[in-house]
């Protein structure tokens, strides 16, 4: 494994106490389980090859589950937002793996394509064009037989998008997501709908747009989910350039356990 991988995990200060966060205050029995699972976990950015097409079979395989996309010969979810520049398709592996997997537009005036973008053009392009930016995850997929062990996956998933906020410096966080999956998003990320109810391409149901302002909820959201942190070099193996000549890193390992404080 990479050296700048390995690292990760004993690059920070550890926490003292398996039960206990950077600040020494006791941690719930939820966020406790999620750190256990974050032990087991791997995160892959994947750009080619055999990593991409098991992500775009996966997605097919949880889509057809409930009926959210059509059948289709290659039993793959694939668009051509996924070959974007300015998109990054991550998978994330608990044991060697692959349990679930995310996309993730980073959408701005010179980039301004990506899901959100395509169904709301008349809510977004205006506030590109007055220089704001937004991270727009979509595509999040979880294998069916793996969620029912590990019903926390989407919080292990959607932690890639926070760091994407932060890395980025991207004020908001789109979600376009169908209207029975809203409260999950007010809940965790108080997101607030900033868009009506509309056909997205593909789906076999209507979506809405939230939005969450990263800057407001930040501090309260380490505090409840404290799992969401994720020091610098993390962040920038995620979503960095690799130097040319140098091999991009095949595994990332989480390391909100493994630090004071978020940057």
């Amino acid at each position: 494994m990479d050296a700048n991988v390995t690292a990760l995990r004993g690059g920070g200060n550890a926490h003292g106490a398996a039960g206990e966060d950077a600040a020494g205050k006791e941690l719930s029995s939820f966020v406790r389980n999620i750190f256990s699972i974050l032990e087991r976990t791997e995160y892959r950015r994947c750009e080619s090859g055999e990593d991409v097409e098991n992500i775009y079979r996966l997605r097919y395989k949880a889509y057809r589950r409930t009926d959210m996309v059509p059948e289709n010969p290659d039993h793959t979810v694939y668009d051509e937002l996924d070959d974007l520049p300015n998109c990054y398709r991550f998978g994330v592996y608990i044991d060697g793996e692959l349990v679930s997997t995310l996309r993730i537009h980073h959408v701005t005036q010179a980039h301004a394509a990506s899901p959100s973008a395509t169904v709301y053009p008349d809510v977004l392009m205006p506030r590109l064009a007055a220089g704001q930016s937004f991270i727009d995850p979509s595509r999040f997929a979880a294998d069916p037989e793996w969620s029912k062990l590990y019903p926390q996956i989407p919080y292990l998933t959607l932690r890639l998008a926070g760091m994407a906020c932060f890395h980025f410096g991207a004020p908001y966080c789109l979600s376009t997501i169908r209207p029975d999956h809203a409260g999950f998003y007010r809940r965790i990320y108080e997101s607030e709908q900033v868009g009506d109810l509309r056909d997205y391409p593909g789906l076999n149901y209507q979506v809405v747009l939230y939005q969450a302002d990263v800057s407001a909820i930040r501090l309260r959201s380490f505090v409840r989910f404290p799992f969401f942190r994720s020091t610098p070099m993390e962040q920038r193996l995620m979503f960095g350039v690799t130097a040319k000549g140098e091999p991009a890193p095949l595994t990332i390992l989480p390391t909100a356990r493994y630090m004071d404080r978020a940057a």
